[in-house]
């Protein structure tokens, strides 16, 4: 299933064996599923806190069955996206037993993250105020669609419920059609990133104050934030943002051209790259000076006539005659690819950003890496997401020191599960 691609992507190049860590020390209980959570939780592991996943025995996270599923994997490409470098432990939260370990594991935690729908965290007996009592340090982050209180905290929510009640959509496709939502599951991905910004903020204060506190993170409040500065703009002037395509409508030109062999985006953000492009790449310096383009506002107003302009002198030539010569003269522009043209361009393999990583069963594995670059505390070196409960022997008995007999007596009692699975089951790897 990934044989045609082993020889695209390089082999991951190790961390320095005696590099820090940046969260060092720092342990993560995460109840976390599908992507905003686990998200948040996987780059908090990258800096190398020790997350410890819990799931439930045998199905475990619903994202492991999200497609392409890797049949010897049994997990979907989006659950191995989100959740390397972790540990997983399957617990049944159900039972009493299962919910006793979880307290166990908390207690010795720095971080408990989760997104369950509002209330079933209090229905287990771990909600932010039972988990203080076990842990007073605890940083305590939630994850929820429309907040854990008032009229909207029953609500269920998902990516693209968040998409197009937070007028996202609205604003994104063409003037002649509906709007249209982004395949990429944006409002989780950010919405990770501002859970861990808030996680990451709640340690500082901690180290500070020594005390912990409840995070929370709304889907539909970050979705709002995503919609960028059209809030302001609608707030300034009462108008609602409308759809233009690829056309900016604050800069121009700003769009996407066809070249001879591509199609290519330019973003003339301000005069002088307007200035430039015309009197340095197409050689027109008449047009640079010309009163009639001389301001944003002005060439807004004639975005026809200057896209026609453009479009004309731009079919004439291929994308490397362009693109050289915006580079030289720094105006921004980029190729339109696909997905598998980007991770496979020359940017990307000088970054860095996919390669593989070793698997235990099938040898290697794609891994995406994050943005982020430390120059004294790298990131850790991707393990592989782990399968449902493959560290729960490990982690009760290294972690807590449960000798087998517990385990044993856990087992019986159903707290990994189906009746009579062992420390075996529940996964000493």
């Amino acid at each position: 299933m990934l044989d045609n691609i082993e020889a695209d992507f390089p082999v991951y190049t190790p961390r320095p064996v005696d590099a820090p860590r940046a969260l060092a020390g720092i342990r993560v209980v995460d109840f976390s599923h599908f992507i905003a959570g686990p998200f948040a939780t996987m780059i908090l592991a990258d800096m190398g806190a020790e997350v410890i996943k819990i799931e439930a025995p045998g199905r475990g996270d619903d994202l492991r069955r999200y497609p392409p599923v890797h049949p010897e994997l049994k997990a979907g490409a989006p659950f191995v996206w989100t959740n390397r470098n972790k540990q997983s432990v399957a617990l049944d939260l159900k039972s009493p037993e299962g919910v006793a370990v979880v307290r166990d594991l908390i207690a010795t935690a720095d971080i408990v993250v989760e997104n369950f729908s509002t209330g079933v965290m209090e229905r287990f007996g771990l909600d932010y105020a039972a988990c203080r009592t076990i842990n007073p340090e605890i940083i305590y982050c939630s994850v929820s669609a429309y907040g854990r209180e008032g009229t909207f905290a029953d609500r269920l929510g998902f990516d693209p419920i968040a998409q197009v009640e937070s007028g996202f959509v609205s604003m994104n496709g063409y003037a002649d059609r509906e709007g249209v939502r982004a395949l990429s599951p944006v409002m989780d991905i950010s919405t990770a990133m501002m859970a861990c910004t808030a996680i990451l903020g709640a340690l500082v204060a901690r180290e500070r104050s020594g005390l912990g506190q409840a995070v929370e993170v709304s889907l539909f409040d970050n979705a709002v934030l995503m919609t960028g500065y059209a809030t302001m703009q609608h707030l300034f002037t009462g108008s609602n943002p409308q759809r233009h395509g690829n056309t900016s409508p604050d800069t121009c030109p700003s769009g996407v051209f066809q070249a001879q062999d591509c199609a290519f985006y330019i973003n003339c953000g301000n005069d002088k790259i307007f200035q430039r492009l015309m009197s340095q790449v197409l050689d027109r310096a008449d047009l640079a000076a010309a009163e009639a383009y001389a301001t944003g506002p002005d060439r807004i107003r004639r975005r026809e006539e200057l896209f026609a302009i453009l479009s004309e002198v731009f079919a004439q030539r291929p994308w490397s005659h362009w693109q050289a010569r915006m580079r030289a003269a720094g105006v921004p522009c980029g190729q339109v690819r696909t997905v598998g043209e980007a991770i496979r361009s020359s940017e990307a393999r000088e970054r860095g950003l996919v390669t593989r990583i070793p698997h235990d069963t099938l040898g290697w594995i794609p891994n995406v890496s994050l943005p982020i670059r430390y120059s004294a505390t790298p990131v850790v070196d991707p393990v592989a997401a782990p399968a449902v409960g493959q560290h729960t022997g490990a982690v009760l008995q290294d972690l807590l020191g449960y000798d087998d007999a517990r385990l044993a007596r856990l087992a019986a009692a159903g707290a990994f599960g189906e009746t009579g699975a062992g420390p075996a089951k529940a996964g000493r790897t």
